[in-house]
C-alpha cells in the first residue's frame, strides 16, 4: 500500500535546548520530525536517545523494530519457541545458520564495548512508556526482510557469507590480542565514527559494489519502508522523534517525498518459472543422459555406471556428515538418502539427516534458551544441540553436491 499522510496542526516551537550531532530533522505536512541516526552499540546513542526525547517532548516515537526484534529485546525467552524439527524439515537449515550467526557477531560486539545491542532502541521504548507517550515499531517483519535477502542470493554467496561469519570468531580473538599488545581494535570512538555521514556514505558503497544482493533488501528496501511507516505515524501529530540506524538515514532522507508502495516490499518473491523448470530438467535429462550411453557402451554395465555417481554422492554426505558431528544414525541416514536426493528436487538431504539427527539429540527449551549466550563462541556453537543440529543439516547437503559433481565427472570418465 502507498501510504497517505494527512495535514497536521501546526508544530509547537522547536526545543530550546541543542539536539546532539546525530538528530536530522524534517518537515512533513506541518509535522516536525526528529530522526535519530544510533549505533545499536554504542552508549552514546543510548544517551542521545534519552536527552531528545527528554527535549523534545514527542506525540509519538518510531523505532526501527518489528515486533519480532521488540520481543527479543524485552523478553528472555526470544529463543524459546525455536521448532527445531520444522526448520530442518523445511530446508531452512542454512538459513537460520546465518541468522544466528549474525546475531551472535553483533553480541560479541556489544559484550565488547559493555552495551547490549539494540540497547538505544529499549531506551527509547522505555522512556516514552516513562511518560506515557506511544511507540510505533516501524521496521519491517525481520523475518520477510532475512527471506528476500536470502532470495536474492545463490548458493555460493549464502556459503561465502556464512563462512565470512563464522571465520569472525576467529578475528575477534584476534583482535582481543591486539588489544593486549597495545593496538586499537574496535572501540566505543571506531563505532562512533562510523556514524559520521562521510564514513557512512564510504561503507554503504563498498556494500553496494560487494554484496548488492545483501545491501538492496537489507538497506535499501528497508530505507523505504522505514520511511514511509515514520511519515505514517506522524500524520496528525506535531513532534515525532524516530530511532533508527544511522545507516538508514541518508536512504530515509532520500525516500522522504516519495510514494513507497509497502505491500510490494513486504512480499516474499516466488521461485521463478524458468529455475523451476530447471530444478526438474537437471535431473530428469541426467537419468536419460545415464541410460542412453549405457546403451550405446560396449564396456561399461547400467550397474557400474550407477555405482559410479552413487558412491561418491553417499560418501560424500556420510563423511561430511561425520565431520560435522553426526550420530551413526545420521551419518547412515546421509549415505542412503543422498542419491534419492541428488536427483529429486523437492528432498534435500539436510531434512532427513537433520530430522535424524534432531530426533536423537532432543534439543530442549533450555537449549533454545541458551542459544544467545552459546552462539558467541566457536565452543558454544559446537556444543549446542540446536546449533549442531543445524551444522550436520548443512553440512550433509553440502557433502551431497560435492559427491555428486564428483560422480557426474567419473561417469563422463567411463563414456
Amino acid at each position: 500500500m502507498t501510504d497517505d499522510v494527512a495535514s497536521s496542526p501546526e508544530p509547537q516551537a522547536a526545543p530550546a535546548t541543542a539536539l546532539p550531532d546525530s538528530v536530522t530533522t524534517l518537515e512533513r505536512d506541518g509535522t516536525t520530525f526528529y530522526l535519530i541516526g544510533t549505533a545499536h552499540v554504542s552508549q552514546r546513542s543510548v544517551d542521545d536517545v534519552k536527552q531528545v526525547i527528554d527535549s523534545v517532548k514527542p506525540d509519538v516515537v518510531c523505532v526501527e523494530l518489528d515486533q519480532t526484534r521488540h520481543d527479543a529485546l524485552t523478553k528472555d525467552s526470544a529463543f524459546r519457541d525455536l521448532d527445531v524439527f520444522k526448520v530442518v524439515r523445511e530446508g531452512r537449515g542454512l538459513y537460520l545458520l546465518a541468522h544466528l550467526a549474525l546475531a551472535s557477531y553483533q553480541r560479541r560486539i556489544g559484550n565488547s564495548l559493555g552495551v547490549k545491542p539494540g540497547a538505544e532502541l529499549l531506551a527509547a521504548c522505555n522512556a516514552s512508556r516513562k511518560r506515557g507517550v506511544p511507540v510505533e515499531l516501524v521496521d519491517r517483519d525481520i523475518n520477510i526482510t532475512l527471506k528476500r535477502t536470502w532470495k536474492n542470493l545463490g548458493l555460493w554467496k549464502r556459503s561465502m557469507l556464512m563462512s565470512s561469519l563464522i571465520v569472525g570468531w576467529e578475528d575477534d580473538k584476534d583482535d582481543d590480542d591486539e588489544d593486549d599488545d597495545g593496538k586499537e581494535g574496535v572501540t566505543a570512538e571506531t563505532v562512533e565514527q562510523l556514524k559520521e555521514p562521510k564514513a557512512l556514505s564510504e561503507m554503504l558503497t563498498e556494500l553496494g559494489r560487494a554484496v548488492p544482493q545483501i545491501k538492496g533488501p537489507l538497506i535499501d528496501e528497508r530505507d523505504q519502508y522505514l520511511a514511509s511507516k515514520v511519515r505514517e505515524a506522524g500524520a496528525g501529530k506535531q513532534r515525532v522523534v524516530a530511532v533508527v540506524g544511522a545507516a538508514h538515514v541518508p536512504g530515509m532522507i532520500e525516500q522522504w517525498d516519495k510514494p513507497i508502495d509497502r505491500a510490494a516490499l513486504e512480499r516474499i518473491p516466488a521461485p521463478s518459472l524458468l529455475w523451476q523448470i530447471v530444478k526438474w530438467t537437471v535431473p530428469i535429462l541426467f537419468l536419460a543422459a545415464l541410460v542412453f550411453f549405457w546403451q550405446r557402451s560396449d564396456t561399461t554395465s547400467f550397474t557400474e555406471m550407477m555405482l559410479a555417481w552413487i558412491l561418491p554422492t553417499s560418501i560424500g554426505a556420510s563423511v561430511l556428515t561425520l565431520v560435522a558431528g553426526g550420530s551413526i544414525f545420521s551419518v547412515l541416514s546421509a549415505f542412503v538418502v543422498a542419491p534419492i536426493a541428488a536427483i529429486h528436487p523437492l528432498l534435500g538431504t539436510g531434512m532427513v539427516v537433520g530430522v535424524v539427527e534432531a530426533w536423537r539429540r532432543k534439543p530442549s527449551v533450555v537449549d533454545c534458551e541458551q542459544l544467545p549466550d552459546d552462539i558467541q563462541s566457536m565452543r558454544g556453537f559446537w556444543k549446542n544441540p540446536v546449533t549442531r543440529i543445524l551444522l550436520i543439516a548443512v553440512a550433509s547437503g553440502i557433502g551431497t553436491a560435492v559427491g555428486f559433481w564428483v560422480g557426474v565427472g567419473w561417469v563422463a570418465s567411463l563414456l
